[in-house]
């Protein structure tokens, strides 16, 4: 039986190593894929100090295939990402929506003795994505999640659109290169001027620090029509809602497990809506990769070796803040 090596979570909160035996032959769609370089992702540090294998910001080269496999072959180079399997049959996955499929496999609550911080993993090819030649391995690890979840908050977007990220992290970087390639006015917001000159180089046309901001320096032709939230520290809403224009979209995408209050009024008046999102369908996840290889769409990452002591470095590294974008574990 092949055995490959994984890292799980543990009480100290840093990657153990371990180890994942699969069957001998391949069944259904499987396909075996060895893993080069994953990213590491806010969702892994929620994660850390349970008995699951992290990772899921995975690329690799497809070593095996099993007997349905149609499209894929021997020395594909592929990713995955939050989710890597559904039902098929529910009519969420029948209209392209598996993500929210109530049978749907997710990182951390499903397939817990593999991920994307080890040697390998066994996937269904209906669930990995074809790398474009064009995006490294360290650039592409990134775009699974983080780059996946930008863009569907984006999906539907006008050019003519205002578009507001709120935090210059992870998400919010590629976010705002994501916004600044579809066309839009892209405004960011950040807790203090900082990161200006980085939210600038990256695409932003106007940077607010809300730590200096102040309602009547904000022009009325920059109201925002869609706003991503991309820290986990909800906004000052009493300064944020006069900045949104009418029938303006809010979309949460960062992890928060505090209660989202805000005043009750101002989301009648002018029709505003708060939308939940999730990760890249399968569809919006391939487009995503098309159009940041078209677009040259690339994390700001720091790399490490694909170890515990890679990964514990990095988690440090990104527990201190001494990392503001993106951390990637690469294979050597």
């Amino acid at each position: 039986m092949p055995t490959f090596k994984v890292y799980k979570g543990s009480e100290d909160g840093y990657p153990k190593e371990s180890t994942t035996t699969k069957p001998d032959e391949l069944v259904g769609d499987n396909v075996l894929v060895k893993i080069t370089a994953s990213g590491i992702c806010g969702t892994d540090l929620h994660h850390r100090q349970r008995d699951v294998v992290l990772g899921h910001e995975g690329v690799g080269i497809v070593e095996d295939v099993g007997p349905q496999v149609k499209y894929l072959k021997k020395g594909t180079r592929v990713a995955w990402g939050f989710v890597t399997g559904s039902c098929g049959h529910c009519l969420l996955c029948l209209q392209g929506e598996e993500v929210f499929c109530r049978e749907r496999c997710i990182y951390g609550f499903h397939n817990v003795d593999q991920g994307s911080f080890g040697s390998h993993a066994v996937w269904s090819e209906a669930f990995l994505h074809v790398v474009p030649d064009s995006i490294s391995d360290e650039d592409a690890a990134p775009l699974q999640c983080g780059g996946a979840t930008s863009f569907t908050a984006l999906e539907g977007v006008k050019p003519t659109d205002t578009v507001a990220i709120m935090g210059v992290g992870g998400l919010g970087h590629l976010s705002i290169q994501f916004a600044n390639k579809l066309g839009c006015r892209v405004v960011v917001l950040s807790g203090t001027s900082s990161k200006r000159e980085e939210a600038l180089k990256l695409g932003a046309h106007k940077f607010i620090s809300m730590a200096d901001y102040k309602p009547e320096d904000f022009d009325d032709e920059w109201k925002i029509n869609r706003l991503l939230i991309a820290t986990s520290v909800l906004p000052k809403w009493e300064i944020l809602l006069p900045m949104l224009a009418p029938k303006a979209i809010i979309y949460a995408l960062s992890v928060s497990f505090a209660n989202l209050e805000m005043p009750y009024m101002p989301f009648i008046l002018d029709g505003i809506s708060v939308k939940g999102s999730l990760v890249a369908t399968r569809a919006v996840h391939r487009e995503m990769l098309d159009f940041a290889a078209f677009h040259g769409i690339k994390p700001v990452v720091e790399t490490f070796p694909l170890t515990a002591e890679g990964m514990k470095e990095a988690m440090d590294k990104l527990d201190s803040g001494k990392i503001h974008f993106k951390a990637v574990l690469v294979a050597k």
